[in-house]
């Protein structure tokens, strides 16, 4: 088989969306901590929007990027606390998918935290294939051709080969 066309994960990112309430986010960072042991980023708006109550610069979230083994591991975890499973609408047609979580104690190794209580989080996991850089090139940039990028079908195979998920349908 051709070595370009192996596809792995690329990046993790954690996201837990608080709004504008302010306890919602410090548990939220508190939670990111406590699963990666990594200080997780503040998410601000960018837009006003009166009728919702926000402001431009104002703290709605915190995410954090994961790469390399540590992502896979976390990756296996957040997979044991879906119970393996995934739906194929998860996926996009980039290859990309992504999951919730609405339980954090749902994670395996993740104790209960009484300042945190009960809180969820998302799961976004980007894939790639080597050559996907040619993109991101501060010189030259290019697109990836259409052969070589990434499908829905062959990333929902790849997450069943690697990390052993089942794909179940809508039911």
């Amino acid at each position: 088989m051709n070595k370009m066309k192996d596809i792995k994960v690329e990046k993790i990112t954690l996201n837990v969306g608080a709004g504008k309430e302010q306890a919602v986010l410090k548990k939220g960072l508190k939670l990111i901590k406590n699963l990666t042991g990594k200080d997780p980023v503040q998410t601000v708006t960018k837009k006003r929007i009166p009728s919702w109550g926000l402001r431009p610069g104002l703290p709605v979230g915190c995410m954090l990027t994961l790469r390399g083994k540590e992502a896979t591991d976390l990756l296996r975890r957040l997979f044991h606390s879906k119970s393996n499973t995934l739906k194929p609408t998860q996926f996009d047609n980039g290859g990309s998918f992504g999951f919730g979580i609405p339980e954090y104690i749902d994670i395996l190794g993740a104790k209960y935290d009484p300042e945190i209580g009960m809180m969820g989080l998302e799961v976004y996991v980007t894939l790639v294939r080597p050559g996907f850089r040619i993109r991101k090139k501060r010189i030259r940039p290019s697109p990836v051709g259409k052969k070589h990028r990434i499908t829905k079908e062959e990333a929902i195979e790849f997450i069943k080969k690697e990390f052993n998920v089942k794909i179940g349908d809508e039911s």
